[in-house]
């Protein structure tokens, strides 16, 4: 029987979905709604999916499955607007928010109980955002959360994980208040001790007699490269894990406080003890995985600083059609080798780079 199949904002994560479920359901017929009248038409030229509707209603009325990939406060707005639509009979509805617990209350206050809604969050991302960077692998071997509660259809369930298989992603279900936590711990507060360090450094740039933004690159924008992120979905992120965050931030300060303490004692053994079990914690996460946070896929040339030698390097990769997602310079001196760092959207770009790239530079890999 064909699959009818609502996605509901079409950008990269909406866009990546409808290109895995049509690349492993050939009777899946997919409908797309955005109020972004760019990607709508950006998403029917480029076949990501096979309509489009102009409106929420004519996208869904027909639907089996509507996919909500829309922020966290967008898709409770969303909720809203379906509760006031007739749905088809045995409709499923998921989303794909990076806090479950609001979105998991909300839809169960507001949907007839009929509808059938799963929580879901792929735990995948690139750099490169909106439906021209979608891909059918996007989630491959990445982590895919849902959170079923109790009332939830086991077939219901094991429907939607049928039409979501050919992500290839690996599925883990949770507790609505047990993902908020997760991904509080391993993604939402790293971002904020990220923003936190950059405005720490940032507010003393002026105080001092050097210019601190000069001397702060290297390792530090490296460690601090998700401050980047949109501020306003983390600022909507942050308010809808709001309880986990803020008992995170107090015992981060109970951490802070003790490294303090081994410093202010001059405590040697505390000192190397806490930089020790970080070390082999750190060293002993996977590196292949794929996790909460978007990777960084880095290759490094050295190379000589001289005219056209980044053009030299694009060009060669743009030969091959292989995208990158991030170029620099870490380092260069007259008559000397500096270190240019290439991005790439996943492993298998950099991988092929490589392979590319030895031929006319010497390359190197750091995954540690």
């Amino acid at each position: 029987m064909s699959k009818n199949v609502a996605i509901i904002g079409l950008g990269l994560i909406g866009g990546s979905i409808a290109l895995a479920i049509k690349a492993g359901h050939q009777n899946a017929m997919i409908t797309g709604f955005d109020v972004n009248q760019n990607q709508l038409d950006l998403a029917k030229a480029l076949r990501v999916v096979d309509d489009t509707a102009s409106s929420l209603e004519e996208a869904v009325q027909k639907a089996d499955y509507i996919m909500i990939a829309a922020p966290v406060v967008q898709t409770e707005q969303i909720l809203e607007q379906l509760s006031s639509i007739k749905l088809k009979d045995g409709v499923i509805i998921s989303d794909v928010g990076s806090t479950k617990l609001s979105i998991v209350s909300h839809a169960k206050k507001i949907l007839n109980p009929s509808i059938t809604f799963i929580g879901g969050h792929p735990m995948a991302g690139s750099h490169k955002t909106g439906v021209t960077a979608a891909k059918s692998h996007l989630f491959e071997n990445a982590f895919y959360i849902l959170t079923p509660d109790d009332a939830v259809d086991r077939s219901k369930l094991h429907d939607l994980m049928d039409l979501l298989s050919s992500t290839n992603a690996t599925f883990v279900e949770l507790e609505a208040k047990e993902h908020d936590y997760l991904v509080g711990l391993i993604s939402h507060f790293p971002h904020i001790l990220a923003a936190s360090l950059v405005n720490f450094v940032s507010d003393r740039n002026d105080s001092q007699r050097f210019n601190v933004a000069r001397f702060a690159a290297g390792g530090f924008r490296d460690i601090t490269r998700i401050a980047s992120a949109s501020p306003v979905m983390w600022r909507d992120i942050l308010l809808r894990n709001k309880d986990v965050l803020l008992q995170m931030t107090e015992d981060m300060k109970l951490e802070l406080d003790r490294i303090q303490g081994y410093i202010k004692e001059e405590n040697e053994d505390g000192i190397f003890n806490y930089f020790s079990g970080a070390k082999d914690f750190r060293d002993g996460l996977p590196v292949r995985s794929r996790g909460a946070i978007p990777a960084f896929y880095d290759l490094f040339l050295d190379v000589q600083d001289q005219p056209g030698v980044i053009a030299a390097v694009t060009q060669k990769l743009a030969k091959e059609e292989i995208s990158i997602t991030n170029i620099r310079i870490i380092e260069t001196r007259e008559d000397i080798m500096g270190v240019l760092r290439v991005s790439f959207r996943s492993e298998t770009d950099r991988d092929n780079a490589k392979v590319i790239l030895d031929r006319d530079f010497e390359t190197y890999v750091d995954d540690k």
